[in-house]
C-alpha cells in the first residue's frame, strides 16, 4: 500500500469509529428520556423493572385522597379498578384533581409506595389518556374472565 492509500484508510477509519462513538451516545441518552407507561396491574405484578422513573395511570380511588398537615405532601390510591397503587406526592396538584378521575403520575417505586414527581389530570370531562383508558379496559376484560 502507497502512502495515499494508507492516510485514506486511516481517514475512513477515523470516520467510522468517530460516527460509531457518536451513535452510541445518541443512543444511550435516548434510552435513559426514555419514559414506560405502566398500569396499577402491571406494577402490582412485578412488571416494573430496578428503580426506573416510569409513568402509572388510572383513575384517582374514591376516598383515598388525603394531605398532610404541611399541605404540600399528597397520599392518594391509582387503581385500574382491579390493583390499586399507593401514590406519595409532594407539590401542588392540577386544579382538575379528582378522586374518580382519570390521573397519570410520573415518579419511581419506593419501599411499594409510588413517589410521583409529577402529576398529570385529565383536562376536561371527555378526556381520559389513551394509555389509561387501555389499561382500565383490560383491567375489567382480566377481572370479568377470572384471569
Amino acid at each position: 500500500m502507497n502512502t495515499r492509500s494508507k492516510k485514506r484508510f486511516a481517514f475512513i477509519l477515523v470516520g467510522v469509529v468517530t460516527l460509531g462513538a457518536v451513535t452510541m451516545l445518541v443512543l444511550n441518552a435516548f434510552n435513559s428520556n426514555l419514559v414506560f407507561f405502566y398500569s396499577p396491574t402491571q406494577v402490582s405484578a412485578g412488571e416494573v423493572k430496578g428503580e426506573r422513573t416510569f409513568r402509572l395511570g388510572g383513575l384517582v380511588e374514591d376516598g383515598s385522597f388525603t394531605r398532610e398537615d404541611d399541605g404540600l405532601t399528597n397520599h392518594f390510591r391509582v387503581t385500574d379498578n382491579a390493583e390499586t397503587v399507593q401514590v406519595k406526592y409532594v407539590g401542588i396538584l392540577p386544579d382538575l384533581f379528582r378522586e374518580g378521575q382519570g390521573v397519570v403520575t410520573q415518579g419511581r417505586l419506593e419501599d411499594g409506595v409510588f413517589v410521583a414527581s409529577e402529576v398529570l389530570a385529565k383536562h376536561d370531562e371527555n378526556y381520559m389518556p389513551a394509555e389509561v383508558a387501555e389499561a382500565l379496559e383490560k383491567a375489567e376484560q382480566s377481572k370479568a374472565t377470572g384471569i
